[in-house]
């Protein structure tokens, strides 16, 4: 992000037309890139020593023979050089068709439309919890920086930092669903239940919402503090002190909102944090999401499934990126989106 390029003078008016183009150059640009990942994919999937078309084919794989094999291989379209069947999944996919699951045998559509939709709902309401707290604790600490609040929030998030979020998930899941029987331990909906209700639903969201939270939770709780707090030292909260605000109002309206601006960039940096640790709670916690069709195509060599799951997660990385541009360029009147 080239969001250090500054222009001399503010801009007046609003800014969304710029906004607009950059949005696009972005888009173009990642094209390429999602080409690129997917192509490295099938580079893998050619150098791996597993066979996709024997885990395919089971037990009975064993004892077929190797003409039925190839014919097997031809009709999943895994025949040919790996650049070959890259350009043909491409191909498909620019179409919407993203291939054949040969673990699941299903499509690969279908698969991703039943599980992305739960992994979307877990990242965006543990990323805003994140954001939210993070941003009430970095501040709580800034205005009173060295006491022992800010001593709590500084070694707690160092902690934080340190523990995986599949420990944080074993923990929450012995303390609260086994020690204390408030909580259930994962899955969407109770034992002997179908049916998805939204009391069942907030009931199973808390423990993985809260712990992949709290995994994103330490760096903005430390970006909020320091940028609050150099923020204070600064000659325009200097002078509104001076003329007799009052410390909310300065603290709010002046030293918060300049502390902010390094934020934004850390929005777009933790989005593959997030989507890692997402797929390790997911994991935990048994969650619907788009984890357990990963590791199944990681493990039964599902590349076109495998294929479909790093795009996503390549173009999730690309607009958290431009998100937090976008952010910056909003708060920050001073940036030239033509110039990032």
């Amino acid at each position: 992000m080239a969001a250090e390029e500054v222009r001399t003078q503010p801009r007046t008016g609003p800014p969304w037309a710029p906004m607009a183009r950059l949005a696009g150059r972005r888009a173009l640009a990642a094209v390429p890139v999602l080409a690129a990942v997917t192509l490295g994919v099938f580079a893998l999937a050619a150098a791996s020593p597993f066979d996709p078309v024997r885990q395919y084919a089971g037990s009975a794989g064993l004892r077929a023979s190797q003409d039925t094999l190839d014919r097997l291989r031809e009709n999943l379209a895994l025949d040919g050089p790996f650049a070959e069947q890259w350009w043909r999944w491409l191909a498909s996919a620019a179409t919407g068709d993203l291939g054949q699951s040969v673990s699941l045998r299903r499509p690969v559509a279908q698969v991703v439309g039943e599980h992305l939709g739960w992994s979307v709902l877990l990242c965006a309401l543990a990323f805003l919890l994140a954001v939210v707290l993070g941003t009430v604790l970095g501040v709580a600490a800034a205005r009173r920086r060295g006491g022992r609040l800010d001593r709590c929030v500084t070694g707690g998030s160092y902690v934080l930092q340190a523990a995986p979020p599949f420990w944080l998930g074993l923990l929450a899941v012995w303390f609260f669903a086994l020690q204390l029987g408030v909580l259930p331990a994962g899955g969407l909906t109770d034992s002997g239940e179908d049916t998805v209700t939204a009391g069942s639903l907030a009931r199973h969201l808390t423990l993985p919402v809260t712990v992949l939270a709290l995994s994103q939770l330490p760096w903005f709780a430390l970006y909020v503090r320091q940028g609050v707090a150099d923020a204070l030292h600064e000659d325009p909260v200097r002078g509104a002190r001076a003329r007799g605000l009052r410390e909310r109002t300065v603290l709010l309206g002046h030293a918060l909102r300049s502390g902010l601006l390094p934020v934004l960039t850390l929005i777009g940096t933790r989005i593959p944090e997030l989507i890692t640790g997402a797929l390790l709670v997911e994991t935990v916690f048994s969650w619907p999401g788009i984890a357990s069709a990963t590791v199944r195509a990681a493990t039964a060599t599902d590349f076109p499934l495998l294929a479909a799951v790093t795009v996503l997660a390549t173009a999730a990385v690309l607009a958290g990126n431009l998100l937090a541009d976008l952010l910056y360029v909003l708060a920050d009147p001073r940036i030239d989106p033509e110039e990032m």
